[in-house]
C-alpha cells in the first residue's frame, strides 16, 4: 500500500470531528451533561465500527455487486470532490440540510442522535466508507489492512475526545476558527480526491494514461 500517512490523512480531512463541533452542541443543547457524554461515546464508537466494517468486508461486498475497483475509484473520487466542495463552504464533508433538521427533532424528541445523523452521515457517510474500501484495494498484506482498522479506531477517540471537550473547543475557536479548519481540510481533500479519481480513470481506460488499450 502507498504511503501509510495518505490514508489518515484523507480519512483525517473527511471525518473532520471538529468540523461537526457546532451540530453536536446544536443537538445536545438539551441534554444533561451525562447524555451529552454519551452520546459522544456512542458516536465514536460508531466511527471505529463503520471505518472498520468498510476496510474488512468492502471489497468483499464489491465482488457480490460485480463492481471493479476502479469504477468505485471513480465514483468514489467523485464523492470525495463533492464533500471538498462543502467542506470548502466551511460544511462538514457529509452534512445536508435535512439531516441538521431531522437531528434537531430526534434530540427534542429525546432520542439518541448519536448514530443518525451525527456519525451517520455527518462523520462517516459514503466519502468516508468508499475511502476507506479504496484504500483497503491497495493493501498487499494482511498487517496493511490491520492498520486500516488503527486508523479507525484512532478515529474513534479523536472523535470522542473532540466532542467531549465541544463546548470548550467552540469557544475557544468560535465559529471562524472551525471555518477555516473545514475549509483548509477541504482544499486537502480536493486535491486527494482528483488524485484517486484519475487513478481510476487510467484503469478503466489506459489510453488516458498513455498506454494503449
Amino acid at each position: 500500500m502507498e504511503s501509510l500517512v495518505k490514508p489518515f490523512i484523507t480519512l483525517l480531512a473527511i471525518v473532520n470531528p471538529i468540523g461537526v463541533i457546532p451540530f453536536f452542541i446544536h443537538f445536545t443543547r438539551n441534554f444533561a451533561p451525562k447524555q451529552q457524554r454519551e452520546t459522544a461515546r456512542i458516536a465514536a464508537i460508531t466511527v471505529f465500527i463503520v471505518i472498520s466494517t468498510s476496510a474488512i468486508a468492502g471489497l468483499k461486498i464489491l465482488e457480490i455487486f460485480g463492481i471493479s475497483l476502479a469504477s468505485f475509484k471513480v465514483g468514489g473520487g467523485l464523492l470525495l470532490l463533492l464533500s471538498a466542495v462543502q467542506m470548502l463552504h466551511a460544511e462538514p464533508a457529509e452534512s445536508r440540510p435535512q439531516d441538521v433538521e431531522d437531528g434537531t427533532n430526534r434530540a427534542l424528541s429525546g432520542a439518541s442522535i448519536a448514530v443518525v445523523p451525527l456519525t451517520i452521515p455527518l462523520l462517516t457517510g459514503p466519502a468516508t466508507i468508499s475511502t476507506v474500501v479504496i484504500y483497503a484495494g491497495r493493501t498487499q498484506h494482511v498487517w496493511e489492512l490491520g492498520i486500516l482498522v488503527g486508523y479507525g479506531l484512532v478515529l474513534g477517540i479523536a472523535t470522542w475526545l473532540a466532542l467531549s471537550a465541544a463546548t470548550r473547543i467552540g469557544k475557544a475557536m468560535g465559529q471562524t476558527g472551525i471555518n477555516v479548519m473545514t475549509r483548509l481540510m477541504g482544499m486537502i481533500l480536493a486535491a486527494i480526491a482528483v488524485e484517486v479519481m484519475s487513478d481510476g480513470l487510467i484503469k478503466l481506460f489506459p489510453i488516458l494514461g498513455g498506454t494503449p488499450g
